[in-house]
């Protein structure tokens, strides 16, 4: 089990220090279990799956950080409880009210409800598949869940499912061959459904998804809502989407040649506008490569890697609208190329000071280096030098900290600081040093706002 926790020092005064620890994060579970919480003001969730114990090997939890000290505090969310066992903690997602913590579990599929206010599992459920796209609506007790190799009677395999997270069980399937990621509306009146290997792009409606009935084909999109549509136009293998705030346009990531098409891009939808084939476009770009976007303002910010090339960053100027804005002309109109590192872009978030985080996986680095985060500088328009001691690996898991200069991101299985003051790993006074997650950081995510 220790095979999968990196950096683990085996001399004996790592050993003094950790049995210490253990006395400590075994008292705060225990207070956990009791109801109460670690009175931190501002946390941070990292998951790790293989936390170690004094039996040897490792025990799923929730490990707590204090966001306003980049500290461990030594308390943990236990995931083994009566209310539910999530075995594998991977992905999470928080709820709009920041009072629950959705937690994927991919060896057991299973997906754990945390209670943030209890630190403690409040609910699980068996998924009839793994999810790498899912989120709680504005209810803030509804998940909807995408999962591509959901088994359906007479189709191929994929669905969305509607869950109540509180009696933890599903409460409507739309079928969806391939559903692989989902997208909600800031209003969360409106969520688009992107699958696998196809040029469609699927509309939901959750609040006709049971209320209407549940559907068994999908149709196209018309001017009379339904519980699920396919938009009337054609995509070039679309693999997620940006909204704008107000939640009226939806700028569609084509991910193109990198997801087995011909052309990436960005398509802007008119989601006002979802039943005319003629005017549900507003325009599309070319852009190298998309997987992963961020709307900051008129900026808008696009990563991918195109085939057989290093990773790119596209930063396009919507001031006048993405009709004027051209990438791929030889002088580029509103619109700036920057490499980056190659890889699959996953994650993007914007930290203090303008500084864009942007993470792949599968990555061979920027001169093989093996680390797979980029930093960009948002007001010097430029890629920041690569920090010192930086991390090889995947990044799993970003998140900027509100109020503060720093960003957290968990790369290769380890949790890391930065500052993006100094565009360093953040130095701390001696003895401390960078928070060590003993097990495998998967994802972090901030529960206080």
């Amino acid at each position: 089990m220790f095979s999968k926790i990196p950096g683990l020092r085996r001399t004996l005064c790592s050993l003094v220090l950790f049995a210490a620890l253990a006395v400590l994060l075994s008292c705060g579970s225990s207070t956990n279990n009791g109801g109460s919480r670690s009175a931190i003001t501002v946390r941070a969730f990292v998951s790790n799956p293989v936390h170690p114990t004094f039996t040897g090997g490792g025990t799923p939890v929730l490990e707590i950080m204090d966001a306003n000290k980049d500290l461990l505090s030594g308390f943990t969310v236990p995931l083994a409880s009566l209310s539910g066992t999530i075995a594998d903690p991977g992905m999470m997602s928080v709820s709009p009210n920041h009072a629950n913590t959705l937690v994927m579990s991919p060896l057991d599929l299973k997906l754990g409800l945390v209670d943030n206010s209890k630190e403690a599992v409040s609910n699980a459920l068996t998924l009839p598949g793994v999810s790498d796209s899912f989120f709680l609506w504005t209810d803030n007790n509804t998940a909807f869940v995408a999962i591509p190799s959901a088994p359906v009677v007479g189709q191929a395999a994929g669905a969305v499912e509607k869950i109540n997270m509180t009696a933890a069980s599903i409460t409507a399937t739309i079928p969806i061959p391939g559903a692989h990621y989902i997208v909600p509306s800031p209003n969360g009146n409106q969520i688009l459904v992107f699958s696998d290997n196809v040029n469609t792009v699927v509309l939901l409606t959750p609040s006709l998804i049971g209320a209407a009935g549940q559907p068994t084909s999908i149709a196209q999109c018309t001017a009379t809502q339904v519980p699920a549509c396919t938009l009337p136009a054609t995509f070039d293998r679309p693999i997620g989407a940006v909204f704008d705030p107000s939640s009226t346009t939806a700028y569609v990531l084509d991910c193109g040649p990198e997801c087995g098409g011909t052309t990436a891009g960005i398509t802007a939808v008119d989601m006002t506008n979802t039943g005319n084939p003629g005017a549900v476009v507003l325009a599309n770009q070319p852009v190298a490569a998309a997987t992963v976007g961020l709307l900051q303002g008129t900026q808008f910010f696009v990563a991918g890697t195109p085939t057989g090339a290093g990773g790119v960053l596209t930063v396009l100027n919507l001031t006048s609208g993405l009709s004027n804005v051209n990438c791929i002309a030889a002088t580029p109109v509103n619109c700036q190329i920057v490499a980056i590192t190659d890889g699959y872009h996953t994650g993007m978030q914007m930290g203090a000071n303008g500084r864009l985080f942007i993470g792949s996986k599968a990555c061979n680095g920027i001169g093989g280096s093996g680390i797979c985060l980029s930093i960009f500088d948002t007001g010097k328009m430029q890629l920041v030098k690569t920090p010192n001691n930086t991390p090889v690996g995947d990044v799993t898991g970003i998140a900027p900290i509100p109020n503060r200069n720093v960003v957290y991101v968990c790369q290769g299985g380890l949790l890391r600081v930065y500052d993006t003051t100094t565009d360093q790993l953040e130095t701390f006074p001696s003895p401390e040093a960078q928070p060590n997650v003993i097990g495998q950081a998967i994802d972090v995510k901030v529960v206080d706002f």
